[in-house]
């Protein structure tokens, strides 16, 4: 039987202590039992509830979805980019710390993934070889640093080093900026973090990620990959047309589509049916953005309704593509017959 998982969720511990740094730090209020607020300073950023710490709750959800096991990730807020690196290696250990905790009400079944200092190289590759000694399955990232984007060098060793440890990497943005265009209407998450996936990919491809890196990094993007799955044509023409420009890689855009993966929070069978044409039916794994309202709400439903699909190319997506990216078994072993089971 196929282990059904989710690599796109995130946590939010039930509290704690001040961060280091400066300016506005994340801290939470806690309203109620069951309910809490993301607050930056004195502004509320977020609001959650307890699916975000609680593991029995999570488990709940899970349980009533036929989801077997979750990746529990960081919400990206959490990051500490804007810090020094001291800050937000310090920022990262604690919440690392505190996602083992909360995976602990679930072994097997909540996949913690830390967080590093992106912005410090060497205190992002210590933390990561601390918090995967200490439990971590993988590591999740923002899409840029500031202005620096994945083909940054700091950030290029980052790779190479998660990529020598076998340790998977999931891509997620962030810190989508706010104009008084994308102020309306929620158009940060309805448009900004789809450019901003698509960029960071861009990045990969263009700035010779892909190139400097084999495929033993495994590396998986949020939300589709963002526009960048629509839009390979146009790439693949600019890279050729305009060869003096865009021609900064060994192949076109079209070239690299077999060196990563996306996640299917598409919420529409015709785009996922496009991220399957385009990146191939092994490359797409189950993601929600569990438990926050813009992810899917019942785990799975677009993958499994999918008209398109075979029986077996449908069990890739709900679980056997996420063994593969995160290093472990498929599927539950099948019974020896005549076994006697207790």
């Amino acid at each position: 039987m196929i282990l059904v998982t989710d690599v796109h969720t995130h946590y939010v511990p039930r509290g704690w202590p001040a961060l280091p740094g400066t300016g506005a730090r994340p801290a939470l209020r806690v309203d109620g039992p069951a309910t809490a607020t993301i607050m930056l300073g004195e502004r509320p950023f977020r609001t959650v509830t307890d699916a975000a710490w609680n593991a029995e709750v999570r488990l709940a959800h899970m349980d009533a979805h036929g989801v077997d096991r979750q990746v529990l990730a960081p919400t990206p807020v959490l990051f500490a980019y804007d810090q020094p690196g001291d800050a937000a290696a310090r920022t990262a250990a604690l919440f690392n710390d505190l996602a083992l905790e909360i995976a602990a009400g679930a072994p097997g079944r909540l996949l913690p993934f830390c967080q590093v200092p992106l912005q410090d190289t060497d205190a992002a590759c210590r933390e990561l070889d601390r918090a995967v000694a200490a439990g971590h399955l993988g590591v999740e990232i923002g899409n840029h640093v500031g202005d620096r984007d994945l083909d940054d060098a700091g950030i290029v060793t980052f790779l190479q080093h998660a990529a020598a440890l076998g340790v998977p990497v999931f891509v997620h943005p962030w810190d989508v900026p706010r104009t008084p265009r994308t102020g309306r209407w929620m158009a940060q998450w309805l448009a900004g973090m789809p450019a901003e996936t698509h960029l960071s990919l861009l990045a990969m491809v263009l700035g010779g990620v892909f190139d400097r890196i084999g495929p033993e990094l495994r590396i998986c993007f949020a939300h589709g990959g963002g526009s960048f799955p629509f839009w390979v044509g146009r790439m693949d023409n600019a890279w050729r047309e305009r060869h003096d420009l865009v021609g900064t890689s060994a192949k076109p855009p079209s070239g690299y589509l077999d060196r990563f993966r996306v996640d299917s929070v598409v919420f529409d069978e015709r785009a996922l049916r496009l991220l399957v044409d385009t990146v191939g039916v092994e490359r797409v794994l189950l993601g929600t953005d569990y438990p926050y309202p813009l992810g899917e709400r019942a785990p799975g439903s677009l993958i499994r309704g999918a008209s398109f699909l075979r029986d077996d190319e449908r069990a890739l997506l709900l679980g056997g593509n996420a063994a593969a990216f995160l290093g472990l078994p498929a599927a539950v072993p099948d019974p020896v017959v005549g076994e006697v089971t207790t």
